[in-house]
């Protein structure tokens, strides 16, 4: 056995991250069907104004407001229909004084005309006369030339979240495609002699990978492309291939071989490729998570334990790996609760511990790191500090859910 000799505190590992993060620089361009949720690598201003014509901003008629000036229900102005103008069409009608054009919403507004007034304002009485009952200004109801986006302006900035309304921005000035930060690939690898892929045949002493899943799942939820392989045997030379048919990735995950047994051999692959920068964490669960970079690429090796690998992928490489895709940083929603029990807690190690909510208050539902049932039938976690020897039932816990 190899046990570990010191670990860093959570906040020391934080530190180490954030030293050896370089944020991806290659780009590519996307359809603006697939930018949602991309980042955008270079500023974007608008070629045209946005609308590119005066519009009407509803259902009425395109009048001269001088004509319409003191009009009442009683003393209602009357003017003469010239015709009518649809959405997508452009009117050769020119208003005039005495005359008005039937107008949509959102068509464009006919040469001569200054304001819209509503159609509930009106009224037919026959023929092509058409009776005002309301003055309106110059101006009113029209959306003028360029009133949302001028020409030149910018539209999107370098560095920008493409949100839903930033996508609609550059559609409404043309952009078919945009430029966009290239998501990190992660290569995703399971570790052990014992890991089968689900679906095969269990034999004596084998289980099933979880790991690989729920990391795949975690990545591409949160700005990478995951790439998962094939599980690499408990050896240094089947780890080093490993590590070496990775090597094109941006981030490398393995999970196991990262602990203290004597087949835990991931220390000796990296020290053949790389330098580890930290191995050893004093949290729970989680403390065998190491961090390496191997030839310049950073390097996860998270615990094979199902709950110690998610939860550290939660806490750890879900900050990493969005600052590496130029993502602004996961913000969970947190409730406030009683505890439903008490825990006890190790002192000397930062836990995080998950709950389940029932009838208001925080259970505890951490069964083991090996049990995948602790996160997967939780609804949150509670952290408690590795000062604190446990947390009373009936103290109020902020609960940071899932």
């Amino acid at each position: 056995m190899r046990p570990f000799t010191t670990t860093i505190s959570l906040e020391e590992a934080r530190k180490r991250l954030h030293a050896s993060l370089v944020a991806i620089d290659r780009t590519e361009r996307v359809r603006l069907d697939d930018a949602n949720g991309r980042v955008a690598a270079r500023d974007v201003a608008s070629p045209i104004d946005v609308p590119p014509f005066a519009r009407s901003a509803m259902d009425g008629y395109a009048v001269i407001a001088a004509d319409i000036a003191g009009a009442t229900r009683t003393t209602p102005a009357s003017l003469s229909l010239l015709g009518r103008i649809y959405t997508g069409e452009v009117s050769s009608a020119i208003v005039r004084h005495g005359t008005c054009a039937e107008i949509a919403t959102g068509a464009p507004l006919p040469e001569g005309a200054d304001a819209v007034v509503m159609v509930e304002e009106t009224a037919r009485p026959g023929g092509e006369r058409i009776e005002i009952f309301a003055p309106a200004a110059a101006g009113q109801n029209i959306g003028r030339r360029g009133a949302d986006i001028t020409a030149g302006e910018r539209v999107v900035a370098a560095g920008d979240l493409l949100t839903p309304s930033r996508v609609g921005a550059l559609a409404a000035i043309g952009c078919a495609d945009v430029a966009v930060f290239a998501q990190p690939r992660v290569a995703i690898l399971s570790t052990g002699n014992e890991v089968v892929e689900p679906g095969a045949a269990l034999a004596p002493g084998q289980i099933f990978d979880v790991n690989r899943f729920t990391l795949g799942a975690i990545v591409a939820a949160h700005g990478g492309i995951p790439e998962p392989r094939r599980s690499a045997e408990d050896t240094v030379e089947a780890l080093i291939t490993a590590l070496d048919a990775a090597a094109h990735a941006d981030l490398i995950v393995f999970s196991g071989g990262s602990s203290v047994g004597e087949r835990d051999l991931i220390v000796d692959a990296i020290r053949s490729r790389g330098e580890m920068i930290f191995h050893g964490i004093a949290v729970k669960p989680g403390k065998p998570t190491a961090f390496a970079r191997v030839r310049g690429t950073p390097f996860f090796g998270m615990p094979g334990n199902p709950t110690s690998c998610l939860s550290n992928a939660y806490i750890l490489l879900v900050p990493f790996l969005r600052a590496m895709a130029r993502l602004p940083p996961h913000v969970p929603r947190t409730i406030i609760a009683p505890l439903g029990r008490t825990i006890v807690s190790a002192a000397g190690r930062h836990q995080f511990y998950t709950v389940r909510l029932r009838d208001g208050a925080a259970f505890p539902a951490f069964k083991g790191s090996g049990d995948i049932t602790s996160l997967s039938q939780a609804d949150g976690y509670i952290e408690i500090q590795s000062d604190a020897s446990g947390v009373d039932e009936g103290e109020l816990v902020t609960v940071t859910l899932f």
